[in-house]
């Protein structure tokens, strides 16, 4: 069994790479928890560079030549909350699957914690407001960005305080891409590229367009894609970025990869959000999804639909039942 994964529900281990294909053949389907790509896949994912081709335009920083295997350990988990949850969407984290990548998971916060700070977690405090505005999302994106730079992780994943991450899918998913290559992966939350307005000149725009992965789903970026990304996203530079286009963080790294550096975000629906109707998700198929997500859709409460022995006024969010079908030993699991 590999030990990433709990002994309750399991990924399925070995999958091909989901795709990023234009948009008539951009539909996946998730079968028995397993992902089928469309017909015209190839091994190598569009808008990536394989390991050769890397290695075609010689070495630069960030390249990695080596072909051990990805482990958990190699992957930079930065979770992104602000002060008024820590007690609430950000305990349930700690409790539940954050308890499995501790070493590996880093909390960037906008509010010093000391009870929080004191319990041996990775935690950041930002410069950056409280607020849910554009300024002060790609502020955290970009202190997030900036630590994975300082790292030596393989993968930079981004997930919010609302997300369940099943840290043995995720695994198993990246495990599935040439290790070399320029990855961007995630879910997006419209079914067509969004339209910016790129400022230009003082008083001049262009209209551009571009997918982005949302970041109430969560995102990936390989360190080899991630070094290119430098010139717009390291430092100051990422929020400069955001001011341009005058969007939030997630669609800021999207107009990055497919604007600047002319690369293809990789579409992948084991991915979720609560912006997405959270009862299409079988239980059958848990083991194998990334991330879920919970909270209000057309104000109802948007959540999976799964049997376990909390109640769903007991567990709301349904983490915790998901948790311990997960990983059943767990403590405070009935």
């Amino acid at each position: 069994m590999d030990p990433t994964h709990g002994p309750g529900l399991r990924p399925h281990v070995h999958h091909p790479a989901v795709r990023g294909l234009p948009a008539p053949l951009r539909e996946q389907r998730v079968t028995g928890g397993s992902v089928r790509p469309s017909p015209r896949s190839a091994a190598v994912v569009p808008g990536t560079r394989s390991g050769s081709e890397l290695g075609d335009r010689g070495s630069e920083p960030g390249d990695r030549v080596t072909e051990a295997p990805l482990k958990l350990e190699d992957i930079y988990i930065a979770v992104k909350t602000t002060g008024k949850f820590h007690k609430t969407r950000l305990a349930l984290l700690l409790q539940t699957w954050m308890s499995k990548t501790r070493a590996h998971t880093f909390i960037f916060t906008d509010a010093e914690d000391d009870e929080l700070q004191s319990t041996g977690y990775n935690v950041e405090v930002t410069r950056c407001q409280s607020d849910h505005s554009q300024q002060a999302l790609s502020c955290k994106m970009s202190a997030e960005y900036d630590g994975f730079m300082r790292s030596d992780k393989r993968w930079f994943c981004h997930v919010d305080d609302d997300n369940y991450l099943n840290p043995g899918a995720l695994l198993s998913l990246l495990r599935s891409f040439p290790q070399n290559s320029e990855v961007y992966v995630g879910k997006a939350s419209l079914d067509r590229p969004i339209t910016a307005h790129e400022l230009v000149e003082p008083n001049k725009t262009r209209e551009v367009h571009f997918w982005f992965a949302t970041g109430g789903a969560g995102f990936c970026l390989s360190r080899a894609l991630a070094v290119r990304m430098s010139p717009w996203a390291s430092g100051l530079q990422f929020e400069k970025t955001s001011a341009l286009i005058r969007l939030p963080d997630d669609c800021t790294v999207g107009f990055i990869v497919e604007q600047r550096l002319g690369l293809s975000m990789v579409h992948c629906p084991l991915f979720h959000s609560h912006l997405e109707n959270l009862l299409l998700v079988q239980q059958k198929d848990l083991g194998s999804q990334v991330t879920l997500s919970y909270g209000l859709l057309e104000n109802k409460m948007n959540t999976v639909e799964v049997k376990g022995s909390f109640s769903k006024e007991q567990d709301p969010s349904r983490f915790k039942t998901i948790h311990c079908l997960l990983y059943p030993f767990t403590s405070w699991c009935p």
